[in-house]
């Protein structure tokens, strides 16, 4: 029997799939397709601690291999994620991890101790690194100074497990991912969207209404893969590795670079049962190849 089960810190996964934060809303909204369980995790939409609007449209436009968006964390509000949507989720199973995002170490600090005793929670992921927000997002992610901070911050808020969420768009992300550690995280996931832009050339106007957005989807795994193979190697916590998932092979890929867990997203929008079609092919891989264990990919090319 393969052993698909996966550990990132205190928390442990049945399997390592798992949907992006932004691709599978609250976490209610595919019951209908399939229920959340089968699932390593599920990554609820971001969460501040008001309600956010977001950005002004347009605020999504496909490229090449790939899309663009500047959604701008539209969300409920942490009361509205504790009286509405966690409660939504009650008595359904699954592994659900709330995203946080805010404009200062306060806010962070504010919610995570909001969601301390939410029901039907499992862990949380804190995310320093949205490039579609003017004030907080990326700002912190691009400082290993203030990913430590907030890190440091929201691990003394809560005895939930922590995952931060980085940015692709700095110099070094090792540099990044070591400040995470350092803080108290139980594991990270990378990446978060590259900065991009898309220009209407009739209009000569930026598609995008707030001009400049976040690139997801296949055209960004090879920057991905690579940001998991170098995190992986400079950190002793688990990394989840996200950015252009879309088969099996992909998912591999990111294993075999260091992963211990990978993320949907995209991919969800194309075909929203894609995150059980990959669980199904990852399967299959192992078996053909007689690999008992999950855990063993990721340590074929430490040995190069």
């Amino acid at each position: 029997m393969t052993d698909l089960s996966v550990k990132l810190g205190r928390l442990t996964l049945k399997n390592p799939v798992t949907v992006a934060s932004g691709a599978y809303g609250y976490g209610a909204e595919y019951l209908t397709l399939y229920a959340p369980s089968l699932l390593g995790a599920v990554f609820l939409k971001g969460i501040t601690p008001k309600p956010r609007a977001g950005n002004q449209p347009p605020r999504i436009v496909e490229t090449p291999a790939g899309m663009l968006n500047a959604i701008g964390l539209q969300n409920v509000g942490i009361e509205g994620l504790l009286k509405d949507k966690l409660p939504a989720l009650q008595g359904i199973e699954g592994c659900f991890i709330a995203n946080i995002a805010g404009e200062s170490i306060d806010e962070f600090v504010q919610i995570a101790e909001a969601l301390e005793n939410a029901p039907n929670l499992s862990g949380i992921e804190v995310n320093v690194s949205c490039p579609n927000v003017r004030k907080g997002g990326m700002a912190f992610g691009v400082s290993a100074k203030a990913t430590e901070a907030i890190t440091r911050a929201v691990r003394k808020s809560t005895s939930l497990p922590i995952i931060v969420k980085l940015t692709p768009n700095v110099t070094d992300i090792r540099e990044i991912a070591r400040a995470a550690e350092a803080g108290g995280a139980d594991a990270v996931s990378l990446i978060n969207t590259l900065l991009g832009m898309a220009i209407d050339i009739e209009k000569r106007r930026p598609l995008l209404g707030n001009i400049t957005g976040g690139l997801s989807g296949p055209a960004i795994r090879p920057v991905a893969v690579n940001m998991v193979w170098s995190v992986s190697r400079a950190i002793k916590i688990p990394v989840i590795g996200m950015g252009g998932v879309r088969t099996w092979e992909d998912a591999i890929e990111f294993f075999l670079a260091g992963a211990s867990a990978i993320s949907i997203g995209t991919a969800v929008f194309q075909d929203p049962l894609s995150p059980l079609k990959i669980l199904d092919g990852i399967q299959k891989y192992l078996e053909k190849n007689s690999i008992d264990s999950i855990k063993h990919l990721s340590e074929y090319l430490k040995k190069d």
